[in-house]
C-alpha cells in the first residue's frame, strides 16, 4: 500500500514562531533605544509602504527636518538645545529602524503563515490562533502610530505614557502568545493533542506581573526613571514627595515620583509571586523554573543599576529586554503548569 505523507508540520511552525518571538524581543530593544534617545517623534507621518524608504537626498532630509521643527518637542526641547540636521538624522534613524523592524516582523509572520496555510501544514484548531497573532501584530503598528500622534498634538513635548504602555504591553502580550502557541505545537508533535490550559496560578501571577509591566511602561513614558538616582531611598526617604493635589488617582497615574516608587517596590511583590510559580514549575520542568528565576533576578539587578547610573542608555535597554524575556519565561512556566498529560 502507498503511504500518504502527512502535510501537517507542528515542529516547523513552532520553530518559526520562536524565530518571530526573538524578533519581537529585538523590537522591544530597539523600541527602548528609540524612547531613551527621544527619537519617537522624529518621523511625523505614518506611511506604511513608502515610509520604509528613508530620505535619499539632502533636500528630502531637510523636508523631514522641517516637519519635525513644527512639533512641540523641537520648539520647546531639542530646538532650544541647538539640534541641527546631523543630530536630527541620528534620532530619525532609530525611529525609522524601529518602524522598519515592525514591517519585517509582519512579513516574517505573514509570508510563512500563507505558505503553511497553502501547504495544509497547519494543524487543526491553530489557524484562528495564528491569524489572531497576525492581527495583534497589525494592531501593534496602529497603536504605535496613535502613540506618536499623541506627542504631535499642540505643544506636547512627549508621547502619552498611556499610549506608550498600550504599545509596549501589546508587544509583550503578543510575545507571550507566540511562546505559548509554539509550546502547544511542540506538545502536539510529541503526541499530546490537548492544548495547555490557563491555570489559577498563571492567572494571579500574571495579574501581578501585568501591573509591574504597566508601571514600568509609565516610568518610561514619564521619564520617571530620572526621579531618583539612589536606591533603596528616594530623596533621602522611603516614600518620596509627590503631587496629590489633584487626587490620589491622578497621582498614581501621572506623578513620576510616585510611579517610580510604586514600580521599584511592586517589583518585590512580583518577585514573590514568580518564586511561588517557579517552585510549582520546578518538579515538572526544571529548565523553565531556572528561566523564571534567572529572568527576575537579572531584572532586579538591572533595575537598580538603571537607577544608580541615572538611566544609562544600555543599562536601561537591557532592563527592558530582560523584561521581555521575563514575559517569555512566565509564558513558558504557565504553559508547563497547564499541560494535560
Amino acid at each position: 500500500m502507498t503511504q500518504v505523507r502527512n502535510p501537517v508540520r507542528p515542529i516547523a511552525i513552532a520553530n518559526w514562531l520562536v524565530v518571530v518571538a526573538v524578533m519581537v524581543v529585538l523590537m522591544v530593544a530597539v523600541g527602548g533605544i528609540t524612547r531613551l534617545t527621544e527619537s519617537g517623534l522624529s518621523i511625523t507621518q505614518w506611511k506604511p509602504i513608502t515610509g520604509a524608504i528613508p530620505p535619499l537626498s539632502e533636500s528630502a532630509w531637510q523636508a523631514e527636518f522641517d516637519l519635525y521643527k513644527a512639533t512641540g518637542e523641537y520648539k520647546n526641547v531639542t530646538g532650544p538645545a541647538g539640534m541641527d540636521l546631523e543630530a536630527f538624522k541620528f534620532i530619525f534613524f532609530w525611529e525609522w529602524f524601529h518602524r522598519l523592524l515592525g514591517r519585517l516582523i509582519g512579513l516574517a509572520f505573514a509570508v510563512p503563515l500563507a505558505w503553511f496555510w497553502i501547504r495544509g501544514a497547519i494543524p487543526r484548531g491553530y489557524k484562528a490562533r495564528l491569524v489572531a497573532l497576525l492581527a495583534l501584530g497589525g494592531l501593534q503598528g496602529v497603536f504605535g502610530w496613535f502613540m506618536v500622534r499623541s506627542g504631535l498634538a499642540g505643544t506636547m513635548t512627549d508621547v502619552s505614557h498611556f499610549w506608550l504602555s498600550i504599545h509596549l504591553l501589546t508587544a509583550l502580550f503578543t510575545l507571550g502568545g507566540l511562546i505559548w502557541t509554539a509550546l502547544d505545537l511542540r506538545q502536539l508533535a510529541a503526541g499530546n493533542t490537548a492544548a495547555a490550559r490557563w491555570t489559577s496560578t498563571a492567572n494571579w501571577v500574571g495579574v501581578i506581573l501585568f501591573f509591574q509591566l504597566l508601571l514600568g511602561a509609565w516610568v518610561a513614558g514619564l521619564n520617571a526613571g530620572l526621579a531618583s538616582d539612589s536606591w533603596p531611598l528616594m530623596q533621602g526617604r522611603f516614600v518620596p514627595e509627590y503631587d496629590a493635589s489633584q487626587g490620589m488617582f491622578w497621582a498614581v497615574t501621572h506623578d513620576p515620583y510616585l510611579i517610580h516608587f510604586l514600580h521599584r517596590w511592586w517589583a518585590w511583590i512580583a518577585v514573590a509571586a514568580l518564586v511561588v510559580m517557579a517552585r510549582r514549575v520546578k518538579p515538572l520542568a526544571r529548565a523553565a523554573s531556572i528561566a523564571i528565576h534567572s529572568a527576575f533576578g537579572t531584572q532586579i539587578i538591572l533595575g537598580i543599576a538603571t537607577v544608580w547610573t541615572g538611566v544609562a542608555l544600555w543599562v536601561a535597554v537591557a532592563h527592558q529586554v530582560v523584561g521581555a524575556l521575563l514575559v517569555a519565561s512566565f509564558a513558558w512556566g504557565a504553559h508547563v503548569l497547564g499541560r494535560r498529560i
